[in-house]
């Protein structure tokens, strides 16, 4: 059976072919009762549009690319949930393309969305390089989001306070009596700057000396060994803050393994406010990273982009919170060593 066409639709509406097509694209020049008609003709014809002749028509795919620097990361999935609803509002779908995946590949990983000529592209992460991202913004709207490395002319960055956010985690561990508090940091903008919000603060408070920052690649593995490592210190940190709740995974398996209570024996926080952090048997008490509302900006910097192109990039901070849950407490007297 032929599929319906345009023209069956009009027919059956009682319209013109025109006018089907200004109720289509959401024109606000038809009449209420046109426009039920048309979508109700529609509906009951199962009428599907050709969006592949509509692009070419109207010379935009209605697809905006977001590529997405490390899948594993629970957050980023907040971020598209809060990205996604405002796009399709605006009659816009994401195409989701692996930056990691394409950079072993040897690819520019904006390639091949660039390729499918989206209409526009949200970064999501660290950024694939400013050369490649700057070839890109030179052809379409680009944002980036969840990253605070340089950005290319023209290009808007949104992300959450990480320098306040580690600020708030260091605060409150002092809060509670803790004096040896370690930082198992990250890599990258976003990486450096919770660890100089931590340092900054362990140092206002006069506890630089007994403070430490342990490296960590910012995985539950990373995170498991950077724990280790601490905790194999002859005077031990009382209290963990890791870069992010994937890194924490590893460090509460590790005080677990060393036969450390948490937080009885040590206290340990998160970074993000991921699903994980929820979790009844983590309760992980973590920095809520305000990822919808980064995901929603990042789609109203693009569709303002969309309708006013050009201009000098922004940055858009919003405010982190930290969400206390049961991984904190007061230290354990004086943090008595590990023996045997």
């Amino acid at each position: 059976m032929k599929p319906p066409t345009i023209r069956d639709v009009a027919e059956a509406a009682g319209v013109s072919k025109s006018l089907v097509s200004l109720v289509l694209r959401g024109s606000g020049q038809v009449r209420p009762e046109k426009r039920e008609a048309v979508l109700r003709a529609a509906r009951e014809l199962g009428y599907r549009p050709n969006e592949a002749a509509r692009s070419l028509s109207e010379r935009r795919t209605r697809t905006v690319g977001v590529l997405l620097n490390d899948l594993r990361n629970p957050w980023f999935v907040d971020l598209l949930d809060g990205l996604n609803p405002l796009l399709h509002d605006n009659g816009l779908r994401m195409l989701l393309a692996d930056a990691r995946l394409n950079r072993r590949a040897g690819q520019d990983p904006a390639e091949p969305l660039l390729d499918l000529r989206v209409d526009g592209l949200v970064v999501v992460g660290t950024l694939p390089g400013p050369a490649a991202l700057g070839t890109a913004a030179e052809r379409i709207p680009v944002v980036v989001a969840g990253a605070r490395e340089p950005a290319p002319a023209g290009v808007d960055v949104v992300a959450c306070d990480d320098e306040q956010g580690a600020r708030l985690v260091t605060e409150h561990l002092i809060a509670l009596g803790h004096r040896r508090v370690a930082h198992i940091a990250g890599y990258g903008a976003v990486g450096e700057l919770r660890r100089r919000g931590f340092e900054a603060t362990v140092r206002a408070h006069g506890l630089a000396d007994q403070a430490v920052a342990e490296p960590s690649d910012m995985t539950e593995e990373g995170g498991y060994r950077a724990t280790v490592r601490l905790l194999s210190r002859p005077r031990r940190p009382t209290a963990l803050f890791a870069v992010n709740d994937i890194a924490s995974v590893g460090a509460l398996s590790a005080a677990e393994e060393l036969g450390l209570r948490v937080p009885q024996d040590v206290s340990v926080v998160g970074y993000d406010n991921t699903s994980i952090s929820r979790l009844r048997h983590v309760w992980l008490t973590t920095v809520d990273n305000a990822g919808q509302e980064v995901g929603r900006r990042a789609a109203r910097c693009l569709l303002d982009r969309f309708e006013r192109p050009g201009g000098a990039g922004r940055l858009h901070l919003s405010v982190p919170t930290l969400e206390i849950r049961g991984t904190t407490a007061a230290p354990p007297g004086d943090g008595i060593p590990l023996t045997g």
